[in-house]
C-alpha cells in the first residue's frame, strides 16, 4: 500500500506542469492591435476607361499634284520637305504633239488674218460685198480661237501647287513619261493633327471631345471622327497643343478615353508587394488587422492603383505609418 501511495503521488506531481501547459494552449493570446497609419475607407468612384490605339502625325488634308496633259515631265523643282505656296509653279509637262499643232494652227491663224486684211481693203474699195467681208472675219476669228485653244492646252502642262504646305512626296524623275491624272507630288494641307486608327468597335465610344494621351506629347482632345469604316478601322483627328509637324507620317502610340465606370481606386502607398503578390492591410471589426491579397492594376490617375479583387467597398485600409 505504501508503494502504491508513493507512485500515485509522483504521478500527481508530474501532471502539474502539463496541466499548466494545457491551459495556456486552450486560451490563445488576443489578436494584436492594428498598426498605426492612415486609414482609408474604400468607396467606388468614377474611373476613365482607356484604350491603347495606334496613331499617325499628319495633316487634316493632303493635296495631290496631278498631271493634266500627257507628255514628258520636263522638270519638277521641289523635293520632299520643301515648303510651297498655293498657285506656285513647281514643274512642267511637255507634249511635243502640242508644239506641232500650235505651229500649224498659228500658221492658219496668220493666213486668216492676212486674208481678212486683203478682203477688208477690197471691200472698202467696192470690189467685195459685205457678205464676203463677214465671211473673212468669221474665218479669222475661228482660226484665232483654235490657236488660243491649243495654247491653253499647252499651258496646262505647267504643274501648279494646289495648296500651301510641305511636300511629302515628289518621286517622279524629270524625263519620265506621264499620263493625265498621274500623281506627281503630294502636299500637306491644313493644320497638323494626330490621326487615330480606331477599331470599328470603338466608333460609338469615341466622340468629339474625348481625351487622348499621345506618347511623347501632351494630352489632346478628339476634334473629328470620320463617318466611314475602312479595313475595319475608323479614323479620328486629335488636336494636340505643341505638336511637331516636321515629321509628317510618324507613327505614335496613344490612349483614347472610351467611357467611364465605377472602380475602387487607392493610393499605391496602401499596397505592399511580397514575392510578387500584392497585399492590403484591412482593419477588422475587433480592432485588429489582417493582410489580404488583392489583384491590382495601374490607374489612370498618377500614384493610384485599382483594386479588382480581395477588398470591397466599405473596407477600411491601413496605410504605412510615417
Amino acid at each position: 500500500m505504501r508503494g502504491t501511495f508513493l507512485f500515485l503521488t509522483a504521478i500527481s506531481v508530474l501532471a502539474l506542469p502539463l496541466a499548466g501547459c494545457s491551459s495556456s494552449t486552450e486560451n490563445p493570446a488576443a489578436e494584436a492591435k492594428a498598426p498605426a497609419g492612415p486609414r482609408l475607407t474604400l468607396a467606388a468612384q468614377d474611373a476613365v476607361d482607356w484604350q491603347e490605339v495606334s496613331a499617325e502625325i499628319t495633316t487634316v488634308d493632303q493635296a495631290q499634284v496631278i498631271a493634266r496633259i500627257p507628255g514628258i515631265l520636263a522638270s519638277l523643282s521641289v523635293r520632299e520637305g520643301d515648303l510651297v505656296r498655293k498657285g506656285q509653279a513647281i514643274g512642267r509637262v511637255v507634249d511635243s504633239q502640242l508644239g506641232y499643232q500650235s505651229a500649224a494652227v498659228g500658221a492658219q491663224a496668220a493666213q486668216a488674218r492676212a486674208e481678212l486684211a486683203r478682203v477688208k481693203f477690197l471691200y472698202q474699195n467696192g470690189v467685195y460685198a459685205k457678205a464676203r467681208l463677214e465671211q473673212a472675219e468669221a474665218m479669222a476669228a475661228s482660226a484665232s480661237a483654235q490657236h488660243a485653244a491649243v495654247g491653253a492646252v499647252a499651258g496646262q502642262g505647267v504643274v501648279i501647287a494646289p495648296a500651301s504646305g510641305r511636300v511629302l512626296r515628289a518621286d517622279i524623275p524629270a524625263g519620265a513619261p506621264v499620263a493625265p491624272g498621274m500623281v506627281l507630288a503630294t502636299i500637306t494641307a491644313g493644320p497638323t493633327v494626330v490621326r487615330l486608327d480606331l477599331p470599328e468597335s470603338l466608333a460609338a465610344k469615341v466622340h468629339a471631345g474625348s481625351r487622348v494621351v499621345v506618347a511623347g506629347l501632351s494630352e489632346g482632345r478628339v476634334a473629328k471622327v470620320y463617318p466611314a469604316v475602312q479595313a475595319g478601322t475608323v479614323n479620328a483627328d486629335v488636336d494636340v497643343p505643341g505638336i511637331d509637324g516636321t515629321l509628317i507620317g510618324r507613327r505614335v502610340a496613344a490612349r483614347v478615353e472610351t467611357g467611364r465606370r465605377k472602380a475602387l481606386l487607392v493610393p499605391s502607398s496602401y499596397v505592399t508587394t511580397r514575392y510578387g503578390i500584392d497585399y492590403v492591410t484591412v482593419l477588422a471589426k475587433d480592432g485588429g488587422a489582417s493582410q489580404v491579397p488583392v489583384q491590382t492594376a495601374p490607374a489612370a490617375e498618377p500614384g493610384k492603383v485599382e483594386l479588382f479583387s480581395g477588398a470591397s467597398a466599405g473596407d477600411v485600409l491601413i496605410g504605412a505609418g510615417r
